[in-house]
């Protein structure tokens, strides 16, 4: 077996994405064959030692697993919580939360769709900007925001000292006038800010009341049960490596 970056392997065992694969590299919990291991070294899993916090990297094997989630609210996406509060694996049966870990982020009182496997090259598919997978959220917004302000968030707003890539925001319903009631809009991003909508509606002055995702690149599945799950389809996989799939969002309405 060729020997590849120490980040793609950690990726691929299902470990970490490969950033944060990086980040453990430089904060020294990597070794490999006993040294701590250097941003950018390579090794190959069969004749080397490779370990993440003492414990060794397993190459992987067998098939793997990817599910559809749908994330109610008060549920923390993340593998385990400092603060023991109920996580997004607490929603698996057990026989499924095995090496499983979810793909990007929904906060806390967000819910709606969410990918959870142990592919780590699928997880960096659907999570890094350079790829551009479109997520679908519906966004219900207090009062009723002025299109001047809304092509601000269109075009991209500063966040985190970066602006953010250009977005489609349609207005779907609107209830009251002249500023008061709420108004609930269909957003299309093709990257993922922490608290990214929430906080670009702050920006003009109308903070979210309801935020929920409704697609991930070409999946949706409207049916399913809020805290149900179900394993994406062979095609469905198929898809998010295909180039076409991931605007096929940007293309349903």
């Amino acid at each position: 077996m060729p020997s590849i970056r120490l980040q793609k392997i950690l990726s691929q065992a299902g470990l970490a994405s490969r950033r944060e694969a990086e980040e453990w590299i430089r904060e020294g919990r990597v070794r490999v064959n006993g040294k701590v291991a250097q941003l950018g070294q390579r090794a190959d899993l069969e004749n080397d030692s490779v370990k993440v916090d003492g414990k060794r990297v397993a190459a992987p094997s067998g098939p793997r697993t990817y599910l559809l989630l749908n994330k109610p609210r008060g549920f923390v996406t993340t593998v385990s919580d400092p603060e023991k509060r109920d996580t997004v694996l607490d929603l698996l049966p057990h026989n499924l939360r095995r090496g499983v870990r979810p793909v990007g982020r929904l906060d806390v009182q967000t819910e709606g769709l969410l990918l959870l496997t142990d592919d780590g090259e699928l997880a960096r598919l659907v999570t890094h900007p350079s790829v551009g997978c479109s997520k679908e959220y519906r966004v219900k917004v207090s009062g009723v925001p002025a299109e001047k302000r809304l092509e601000r968030l269109r075009r991209g707003v500063s966040l985190d000292g970066e602006k953010t890539r250009p977005a489609t925001i349609d207005r779907v319903s609107t209830t009251g006038a002249s500023g008061e009631g709420n108004t609930w809009f269909r957003v299309l991003l093709r990257e993922g800010k922490t608290r990214q909508i929430r906080r670009m509606f702050e920006m003009i002055g109308h903070p979210v009341s309801k935020l929920k995702r409704v697609a991930i690149g070409p999946i949706t599945d409207r049916y399913l049960a809020v805290g149900a799950n179900r394993p994406l389809t062979s095609e469905e996989v198929a898809q998010f490596r295909t180039k076409p799939s991931r605007k096929s969002a940007a293309l349903r309405r």
